[in-house]
C-alpha cells in the first residue's frame, strides 16, 4: 500500500499524478486537487477546470479575471 502524501493514508488504490516530472501519490481527487491544483488569483479558489489565463495569471472564471482587469485600470 502506499501512502497519500496529503492526508497520510494509507490505501491500496493511490494513483500518482506526475507534474514536471516529479511524482505525487494521491488516495483522491479531492487530495490531489487541494494539494497541487492552482489557485485563483483573485478569489483564491482551487482551478479544476480549464481556467482562464490573463497576464501571466491564472484565474478561476472570466468574472475573476475581468475583476482583476478592471481592478488595475482604475
Amino acid at each position: 500500500m502506499a501512502k497519500c502524501e496529503k492526508c497520510g493514508n494509507d490505501y491500496k488504490r493511490t494513483f500518482d499524478v506526475v507534474i514536471n516530472g516529479e511524482s505525487h501519490t494521491f488516495d483522491s481527487f479531492e487530495c490531489a486537487i487541494a494539494a497541487v491544483a492552482p489557485s485563483c488569483a483573485h478569489c483564491g479558489c482551487k482551478i479544476i477546470g480549464h481556467g482562464v489565463e490573463a497576464n501571466d495569471r491564472m484565474f478561476c472564471c472570466s468574472h475573476c479575471a475581468k475583476a482583476v482587469h478592471l481592478a488595475a485600470a482604475s
